[in-house]
């Protein structure tokens, strides 16, 4: 009981400050200091530039075998945790699916399959786990990027040709995955740089520091233009939120709970942690860039955000159960 209770001060202090910084972007949306058009610009920085710093400084840390070993497995997990969730999700159909109005069905079942792992899942773990937690959790992280800019971009494109699958690869945040991947297994790092390895270093770490404000003032001047209200009383709003907070990091936690005694725990425990994260703000940025319901993706964001102050901290216990 303790630890549920830790764990939910710490998630609530997480969601006080995603709160705060979202309605900074809704006033300056109301305001007119973000438009519409304001909105895609810089969910396009958020996409190419900021969000791909991010994953790459992760990984500018120092190398430990034992924990790499763990890093690997927690890629593995990842893995097998999506490759249940995705079909789950595409499982999920209403009598209304071929009414599809503006593509609402697909950022409904994109938002049960991808969570919020970075914002609230890193303060989590790290409060919890340390940065041994961070470090695997960056594993998921890194799985969620691998797939969110390849099977989530051709989802909520609509667009599963060869072209557009080589487009995904090729993007910012795929690369910096490769890149950053191969910097920590390499055992490189950016102060190594003569004379301005630690400019560089500062200066990357800056801008990977903006993902969570700008996330969450493009999220704010998104819902501004919804009404969080009218998605308590949408019944396709509330299965997607049920789906991801309860269904989903269920699912996770029962495969885990089958595999092999062999596998570290603590690594199980992160990626359920993860997957019980509430919807992903980058469903909000792909619905504006590819012209999909970003009002609807903003209000299931809201709302999973904030019930996630009740079904987090139980799926946390009930990840921790696996150590």
């Amino acid at each position: 009981m303790q630890d549920l209770l830790s764990n939910a001060l710490v998630i609530s202090e997480r969601i006080i400050i995603m709160a705060v910084i979202l309605v900074i972007g809704a006033i300056a949306y109301l305001t007119g200091v973000i438009g519409k058009d304001g909105t895609k610009t810089l969910s396009s920085v958020e996409l190419k530039i900021v969000n791909p710093l991010l994953i790459f400084m992760s990984y500018q840390t120092g190398f430990d075998a034992e924990r790499f070993k763990g890093l690997v497995w927690a890629f593995l997990l990842s893995s097998a945790t999506f490759a249940v969730m995705i079909p789950i999700a595409s499982l999920i159909r209403r009598p209304s699916e071929d009414k599809d109005k503006n593509g609402q069905r697909i950022v409904e079942r994109f938002s049960c399959i991808y969570s919020n792992c970075g914002f609230m899942g890193i303060p989590l773990v790290s409060a919890l786990y340390g940065s041994e937690g961070v470090l695997y959790l960056t594993g998921y992280i890194t799985v969620f990027n691998l797939l969110v800019f390849t099977h989530g971009y051709m989802m909520m494109k609509e667009q599963r040709d060869l072209s557009a699958l080589k487009k995904a690869l090729l993007s910012p945040t795929i690369i910096a995955v490769f890149l950053g991947a191969i910097c920590y297994v390499a055992r490189l790092r950016l102060s190594m740089i003569p004379a301005a390895g630690d400019i560089f270093s500062d200066a990357f770490q800056k801008v990977a520091d903006m993902n969570t404000p700008l996330a969450m003032i493009i999220a704010g001047a998104t819902a501004a233009q919804s009404s969080l209200l009218k998605a308590l009383t949408d019944k396709g709003i509330m299965l997607t939120a049920a789906v991801k907070l309860i269904l989903m990091p269920a699912a996770a936690i029962g495969i885990m709970a089958l595999l092999p005694g062999f596998i570290p725990a603590l690594p199980k425990t992160i990626v359920c942690i993860a997957c019980a994260c509430p919807a992903a703000t980058t469903g909000m940025m792909f619905a504006l860039l590819f012209d999909k319901n970003a009002k609807r993706c903003s209000e299931i964001f809201a709302l999973t955000t904030i019930l996630s102050l009740v079904t987090l901290p139980f799926m946390s216990a009930l990840a921790g159960s696996l150590s």
